[in-house]
């Protein structure tokens, strides 16, 4: 941090860090236990409320990417509701701890607490903390320090780093002290002393000098999952390595605290750019035709000199690919992915930008059934008939309102699958493509071929080299024109008809789907469904169920209920649980059973997430079994669904409702007995 920053928020930072937040002798061996220590410091003086769920969500932050960093350092971080102010604790570990760093365990780690409502203040010193452990002077001091209070100083900037020892050579004796600046004598006034005359040489050439070479210029973005410390260590690592690269460079930090956004002249100027992050770059289109190095967020911590010489390679090629791009979904992706895990990634991108799409136009469907009848779908167009005191034509107008909304599902899912490959310009192709399927009945299926087929032609074209000139109109006219033909031609004449097949067949197979067949595809769909609890799994099931949506039937219509009740039963279950034991559970978990009561019920699965990431090898099997009960419990009653989403809320327009809620609540029983045996098995093994 600057001298002008440190001096504006001193009175903020010396609230951040005190020496009793100082172990110099932290003896924990595992990140867990590290994370524990340094937390304790913070609840004993009130700057945590709740141990136990602080430390899920530190244990939550750390599953999403390793916080450990070369040279030593683990900065364990999260923002939580449970910390009532922005507070730093410092351990030094003699046994050092492992915290996933490439070069091996950390010997200074430091627990970064944020409120989850922290101010943009605060979080910019935070940041600044996160700058400063780039320079080696710092911790190294920290390394040496020996009490907590000088630590607790050096880490709030009060204290300045202690420069290194000179070193001198072994063979020539010590090293000469430096002779002191010539002053003025004492007792004589100080007027300056003459400037000396230069030096007289030869005459210069008449050739003029030839001008100096302009510096390379970068521009850089930086963004972390929670925007506390790794987007401010890249952005440090950054700039280091361009100073040192003789490189002028300007970074964007697009952090917790906001972000200050390139000029874009600075960016029209620049010959490469470097995006370091995690989580979706805001506006990336601004960098469209320049060499762009893309890597995680980590890797402009740790390899910050490689990929400035990268970027300057690729701008002597002039070498203008475009990168590849970070939405939502990609959040934690490194270059390194393997196919399969950027596909599964792609395709969930589309499934979560169509979810809203299909619950809004879902539920208004079924709200236009359960008001006006299954012939509801007859009724003339609203635009033309409306009678304002007749219920038929409300409930007309929220089927066909609803109709449109879900007429998008495919090429919302196209679209989105093609962005997550290629970033906006795939939008265009991916849309047109998405619409075809839909005008050639390829359905779903074709809406997922569509996305991938519009987003590799993007990243084809993309890979083309290009007169300089015409790199500016590439993203808004060349690309989306070149790319939405080639996907028109393929959809139309090559896959649209196979596609269009397989859809029929998969319909009528659903739509014949009786007895074991049917149990059996329940019971697998809710095993999908709690598995990981809202994660990819439980998204391929439920994109599977909305899909039978798109051409209902009887055999769809059981499939989205039993996706729904399956996916009800793991925040029910442990609500049950908690209420039921109590002590098995800590105080957080207790409070988190009370809100999972109404996420059950809304069909939220996500809200058993923070029990299964502290005890996953209890939880997780647990809500596997009970939800693979459930779904084959509800396909078995032959329970229909025309809804996507809400719960018990729209259990009215459910078939044989009571089985169905028999069916969740047996699933939720079982869950429920599980976790508590199994706590109750592991708790007696303690005491024994």
């Amino acid at each position: 941090m600057s001298n002008a920053t440190s001096d504006a928020t001193s009175d903020a930072t010396s609230e951040l860090i005190t020496a009793d937040l100082v172990d110099l002798d932290l003896t924990a061996d595992t990140k867990e236990a590290a994370a524990w220590s340094l937390a304790v410091r913070m609840r004993d003086l009130g700057r945590v409320t709740d141990l136990e769920g602080f430390l899920a969500d530190v244990a939550a932050r750390e599953a999403q990417m390793p916080t450990g960093l070369d040279g030593g350092i683990g900065i364990p971080h999260c923002r939580s509701a449970h910390v009532t102010a922005p507070t730093l604790a410092f351990g030094r570990s003699a046994a050092r701890v492992d915290f996933g760093a490439p070069d091996g365990p950390a010997d200074l780690i430091f627990l970064i607490a944020a409120p989850a409502g922290a101010d943009s203040d605060h979080l910019t010193i935070l940041s600044g903390l996160a700058r400063r452990l780039m320079n080696e002077e710092f911790t190294g001091a920290l390394r040496t320090v020996g009490d907590a209070g000088e630590a607790a100083a050096l880490i709030r900037g009060d204290a300045p780093a202690p420069a290194p020892a000179p070193t001198a050579d072994p063979d020539s004796g010590p090293a000469p002290e430096p002779e002191p600046e010539p002053g003025p004598e004492p007792g004589l006034a100080s007027e300056p002393a003459p400037a000396p005359e230069p030096e007289l040489g030869p005459e210069p050439e008449s050739e003029p000098e030839p001008a100096p070479e302009r510096a390379f210029r970068l521009v850089a973005v930086t963004s972390c999952p929670t925007g506390i410390a790794h987007t401010y260590m890249a952005a440090e690592a950054l700039e280091r390595a361009a100073r040192d690269a003789g490189v002028e460079i300007a970074v964007e930090t697009q952090g917790s605290a906001g972000f200050t956004r390139l000029d874009p002249g600075v960016i029209a100027a620049a010959d490469g750019v470097i995006l370091a992050h995690d989580v979706e770059v805001r506006d990336r289109d601004r960098f469209a035709g320049k060499p762009v190095v893309d890597v995680g967020v980590k890797a402009g911590v740790n390899r910050a000199a490689e990929l400035v010489a990268e970027v300057r390679e690729k701008a002597a090629r002039g070498d203008v690919r475009a990168p590849r791009p970070a939405v939502p979904m990609d959040s934690g992706a490194e270059g390194g992915d393997g196919f399969g895990t950027r596909l599964r990634k792609w395709l969930m991108t589309g499934v979560s930008y169509m979810v809203p799409f299909v619950a809004a136009g879902g539920l208004l469907i079924a709200l236009g059934f359960a008001i006006g009848g299954y012939e509801v779908d007859k009724a003339p167009s609203v635009a033309k008939h409306f009678v304002w005191t007749e219920s038929a034509s409300w409930a007309a107008l929220l089927f066909q309102t609803g109709g449109v909304a879900f007429g998008f599902l495919v090429a919302v899912l196209a679209g989105f699958i093609a962005y997550g490959m290629a970033d906006r310009p795939g939008l265009v192709p991916g849309f047109v493509g998405g619409a075809i399927a839909v005008t050639v009945s390829a359905g779903f299926l074709g809406g997922l071929i569509a996305g991938l087929l519009a987003g590799g032609t993007v990243l084809a074209v993309q890979r083309a080299r290009v007169p300089a000139v015409l790199r500016g109109i590439m993203p808004v006219v060349v690309i989306p024109l070149v790319s939405s033909a080639v996907v028109g031609f393929l959809m139309f004449l090559v896959v649209g008809k196979p596609l269009a097949a397989l859809q029929t067949a998969l319909t009528d197979w659903l739509s014949g789907l009786n007895g074991t067949n049917a149990v059996f595809l329940g019971a697998l769909l809710g095993l999908m469904m709690c598995f990981d609890l809202g994660g990819p799994l439980n998204k391929v099931a439920y994109a599977f169920a909305v899909g039978g949506l798109a051409d209902p039937n009887d055999g769809s219509l059981k499939v989205m209920a039993a996706v729904m009740a399956a996916g009800m039963v793991p925040p029910l279950a442990l609500a049950l649980a908690t209420t039921v034991r109590g002590r098995l559970f800590t105080p957080a978990e207790r409070e988190n059973g009370k809100a999972a009561w109404v996420l059950g019920a809304s069909f939220i699965t996500e809200g058993a997430i923070p029990f299964a990431a502290a005890d996953p090898l209890r939880v997780i099997p647990s809500a596997m079994a009970g939800g693979a009960v459930t779904g084959a419990l509800s396909m078995a009653f032959g329970c229909t669904l025309r809804a996507p989403h809400g719960g018990a809320f729209v259990v009215p327009l459910i078939g044989a409702p009571f089985l169905y809620l028999l069916a969740i609540a047996a699933g939720t029983a079982l869950s429920a007995g599980l976790v508590v045996l199994l706590k109750s098995a592991t708790a007696r093994g303690a005491a024994h």
